[in-house]
């Protein structure tokens, strides 16, 4: 009962906005133009504070094999990107990714805690496919304030 309570009360402050984990949430630093059209164009723009600054640096400096996918930008838009994500990432690495492996949001420590009681065949359901795909599952949630 206690778990369940707190699963709820979780997900009124989520749906409230009312988190703060994410600068983007208390209008510190709203969500870059050039991140959300880049990035947003393929997936949800992820908000910046689930990976470290170093850990951004890993995926965009190798946008030509980005999870099996190139997603190559000009030079320019590479320095706008890197300039917003470095500055407002976390402090300190979210996941273990080491060596040649680009570093995953679903694989973080918050990702796993927040999402631990979701059954392994619900990211397999044909409307869902992969924890990544987060609108499967969050349609009315604003992802910028969620985290």
């Amino acid at each position: 009962m206690k778990k369940l309570m707190y699963v709820l009360a979780s997900s009124l402050l989520l749906a409230a906005g009312l988190t703060t984990a994410d600068d983007h949430s208390n209008g510190k630093s709203p969500i870059d133009a050039t991140y959300s059209a880049e990035c947003g164009s393929c997936h949800v723009p992820y908000p910046t504070r689930l990976l470290s600054a170093n850990e951004w640096q890993k995926i965009t400096s190798r946008l030509d094999k980005h999870f099996g996918v190139d997603a190559s930008v000009d030079v320019a838009t590479l320095k706008k990107l890197d300039q917003y994500l470095m500055g407002n990432s976390a402090s300190t690495d979210r996941t273990t990714a080491t060596g040649d492996k680009l570093p995953r949001i679903t694989e973080s420590r918050w990702f796993i805690h927040e999402h631990s009681e979701v059954a392994p065949q619900v990211w397999k359901r044909p409307n869902v496919k992969s924890p990544s795909n987060c609108s499967a599952c969050h349609q009315n949630m604003n992802l910028r304030r969620a985290y």
